[in-house]
């Protein structure tokens, strides 16, 4: 009999060691085209306030990066991109549809025109959005280029859907695009930074070619890599890395200011550095937490749960200790669906679990050599991080599937559900798909 295959070497790389589900995947690839990928936010939306000084609009966009869209609409509207103010991060290749705030008159706002960007649904509000305002995001996927007949399709499809609804969701892992998709290395500059070699994250950054990119991108890394001279490198190094050739310009007028270097970049970007770093190692927790076959959806004594907020959100900043007294209650609480199991995301005030999940995250944490009073980083501003609590599974709501063949052997996975915020749409496909790096 065939075996389920395991994870490739990319992923390791990330912490996403093990599959939960041991039955055969479908295959595939996600993202063949954007439309395979669409993601409508389900904002906690500003209320309207006609004459507000900000405008609020619904933006949909097909294909762009998060980072730099927010750069080309401040360039058109004239205005800092600290004025521009979203929830969430959204894939690259895809369409996705969220709300943005922007702190200019609404005329302006509705005055863009940009190819494959819509803005619509405009209004005025004394609230701005920022991150982490909403509630969820609904996504419809569409899973191409399957090798299996439909029926086989259908049948492995059902296997893995109903071992994962059996515990309640997918497991909560952290998806390769937290890492970048093509070059999944923002947890290696995170490392860096907390280890306060901030020479190495930013050549990290800058530098360090991987196969997956463009030949292009390669070379200028490699050479760059080599020479480290930054003013030579504005001549050659690729015009569509503007983040990069950012940095290299800072350093070409003051070389060895690393740190000046770190803070070229856009707030939530940097910030981004330190939470891949955080991923990674939650990744790791829960890789090991399965390996070890500990439930994720059964609490055990020692075990933190943290319950559900006034929004019916996962509150990620309190917890309840699962003691051998109040076990079959957390038991009864995760059952349904008040309270999930949870992995700590390390930081300055991170709180450890106790019993078997304590032990794996001390362990893991602490063979990284990085210590809790580490994330205090005054040395860049804004990066300190205080740590939180994440549930360890991630629930599927509203979840249906559907497997189509409109063309013989041009066999096709459908699938539409809606996923808490921060949740991964990739870590549940990843059980499906059981493919490479280049498959999602």
């Amino acid at each position: 009999m065939d075996e389920a295959p395991k994870p490739p070497v990319e992923e390791l790389d990330v912490g996403l060691e093990v599959y939960y589900t041991d039955v055969l995947p479908i295959g595939g690839k996600l993202k063949k085209e954007p439309e395979d990928f669409i993601v409508n936010e389900i904002s906690d939306k500003p209320p309207e306030k006609r004459g507000g000084e900000y405008t609020i609009a619904r933006v949909t966009v097909r294909n762009w990066e998060t980072n730099r869209l927010i750069k080309l609409l401040s360039q058109k509207l004239g205005i800092s991109k600290r004025r521009i103010g979203f929830a969430g991060t959204k894939d690259k290749r895809a369409i996705t549809s969220q709300l943005m705030s922007f702190k200019c008159p609404i005329d302006d706002v509705l005055s863009i025109s940009l190819k494959d960007v819509k803005i619509e649904d405009a209004y005025q509000s004394n609230r701005e959005l920022t991150i982490g305002d909403l509630y969820g995001n609904d996504f419809r996927i569409t899973i191409r280029d399957i090798t299996l007949s439909k029926n086989e399709t259908q049948q492995r499809a059902d296997n893995v859907i109903q071992t994962l609804l059996k515990i309640g969701g997918a497991p909560n892992f952290f998806g390769i695009q937290r890492f970048g998709s093509i070059r999944p290395i923002t947890h290696l500059i995170g490392r860096n930074i907390l280890r306060r070699d901030f020479e190495q994250a930013v050549m990290t950054y800058i530098a360090y070619p991987l196969p997956y990119e463009s030949q292009a991108a390669r070379e200028a890394r490699e050479r760059l890599e080599r020479e480290r001279d930054f003013t030579e490198a504005l001549d050659y190094y690729p015009k569509m890395y503007s983040f990069e050739r950012t940095m290299i310009h800072y350093l070409s007028r003051k070389p060895g200011d690393w740190t000046g270097a770190l803070e070229q970049v856009p707030d939530n970007l940097k910030m981004m550095f330190i939470h891949a770093y955080q991923s990674y190692l939650f990744n790791r927790i829960l890789s090991e937490r399965i390996r070890r076959g500990i439930p994720l959806n059964e609490p055990q004594v020692g075990d933190l749960i943290i319950p559900l907020n006034k929004k019916n959100l996962p509150d990620h900043y309190r917890y309840i200790s699962v003691t051998s007294s109040n076990l079959n209650e957390m038991v009864e609480v995760v059952k349904r669906g008040l309270g999930f199991v949870s992995g700590i995301i390390m930081g300055r005030d991170a709180v450890f679990a106790g019993g078997e999940m304590g032990e794996i995250e001390r362990k893991i944490t602490s063979s990284e050599g990085i210590e809790r009073s580490d994330y205090d980083l005054p040395e860049v501003r804004g990066l300190s991080s205080k740590g939180i609590r994440r549930e360890l599974i991630s629930p599927l709501f509203d979840l249906k599937w559907r497997v189509n063949e409109l063309l013989p052997g041009d066999v096709t996975l459908e699938l539409v559900f809606t996923l808490y915020k921060g949740d991964y749409a990739t870590s549940f496909v990843r059980e499906l798909i059981k493919g490479g790096l280049l498959d999602y």
